[in-house]
């Protein structure tokens, strides 16, 4: 025996909404992404895309002859002092102290037996550099100006910023004059309001009482949907619509394009070969004693160094920061230096047998392979 339908409209009821339709399926309520359509042509700016990915406005040749490098003079000090005993037992003291796992018997007990000095340059090129690139950005319509087609737009080299000091990075956001137009909401069509994603835009949902049946048990009506089997979607109270996310409700959206320009300092190091076995990466994080730094808009290699590998790396670095960084960015200034890396091979016996660690770098920093007196630790 079928059950009496306690309305007339059914389970079906209120299912596609007649203003906005069925949505299609895999496709959300409103399109993030506007369609090219949406944005003008603007000379200079051609290949802008929205959200980016328009690739780099390359810079302008230079209208006037920048000043030609000058050779880099020759250091005559090319040494420093190796450390004490004393200072090599305290580096590692405040090593082994920092670990909780490690006892500090072979500090106070270890003999030092030799200490073999294994210094090392370490030679360093900075290119600081200023990148500009284009997207096309929107943004609510409130009445903000419009300016777009009254003049041409400045090119994108010729739009004058605000500079950080040299190998300082810096990014700054620019919205480029005689670009802002105004143009329908493509997410809603300029409605205003897009489908409620709850409920489909149908202002109603299935009863989760009654999965939609309108009865409970027996005959019994559902008292949650009063037997219509859908409930009101909380979601947009009924009404089947929400407020448009992108225009927020304002139906326009002002498109203009921004300019986004990047101050950045490229860095590039080359350690020259040091036999002592303490690997190279440990060196990034300490410094040394400078023997040598110059900057200017455009260097020379370093010549007449005594280490022959630290003169071939400086050519080929500042050959490689023309080239990777010259195309698509300018060159603002750079900088080169060379540093004396300390390093001390510290041997030691402790309990009838040997070790050894390392000390390195201004900051007398440690490091120890196999370090003899460790206690089992667990990680709570």
């Amino acid at each position: 025996m079928d059950r009496p339908i306690a309305s007339n409209y059914g389970r079906s009821y209120g299912t596609v909404n007649p203003v906005y339709g069925t949505p299609a399926p895999g496709m959300s309520a409103e399109p993030t992404t506007p369609p090219a359509s949406m944005f003008d042509t603007i000379p200079g700016y051609e290949g802008t895309l929205a959200g980016g990915g328009g690739g780099y406005l390359p810079p302008p040749m230079p209208t006037v002859p920048m000043p030609g490098p000058e050779q880099a003079p020759t250091p005559t000090n090319w040494d420093i002092p190796s450390i004490s005993e004393d200072k090599a037992r305290e580096s590692l003291q405040k090593y082994v102290s920092s670990k909780c796992c490690y006892r500090s018997a072979p500090v106070k007990d270890g003999v030092i037996t030799s200490m073999e000095t294994f210094n090392t340059y370490r030679y360093r090129l900075e290119s600081f550099t200023e990148s500009r690139t284009s997207e096309w950005s929107q943004e609510p319509y409130t009445g903000q100006v419009v300016d777009a087609g009254i003049q041409p737009a400045p090119l994108a080299w010729q739009i004058p910023t605000n500079p950080p000091a040299f190998f300082n990075d810096k990014k700054q956001t620019i919205k480029v004059p005689y670009t802002s137009s105004v143009k329908n909401c493509h997410a809603c069509l300029g409605l205003g309001r897009g489908p409620c994603t709850t409920c489909a835009g149908a202002g109603s949902k299935v009863c989760w009482s009654c999965n939609g049946s309108g009865f409970r048990q027996a005959q019994d009506r559902c008292m949650n949907c009063r037997g219509l089997g859908r409930e009101r979607c909380n979601s947009c109270n009924g009404h089947g619509s929400r407020e448009c996310e992108t225009c927020r409700g304002k139906r326009q959206m002002l498109v203009f394009i921004n300019l986004i320009v990047k101050w950045s300092t490229e860095k590039d190091d080359f350690v020259a070969q040091q036999s002592s076995g303490l690997r190279v990466k440990n060196l990034e994080s300490v410094s040394g004693k400078r023997l040598f730094q110059n900057a200017q808009y455009m260097l020379y290699p370093i010549m007449g160094f005594p280490d022959a590998s630290v003169a071939q790396a400086s050519e080929r670095l500042v050959r490689e920061h023309q080239r990777k960084y010259a195309q698509n960015s300018r060159i603002l200034q750079q900088r080169q230096t060379i540093e004396l890396i300390p390093i001390t091979k510290v041997n030691y016996t402790w309990k009838g047998k040997s070790y050894f660690y390392f000390v390195y770098g201004n900051e007398f920093q440690v490091s120890v392979d196999d370090y003899p007196a460790t206690c089992c630790c667990s990680v709570m």
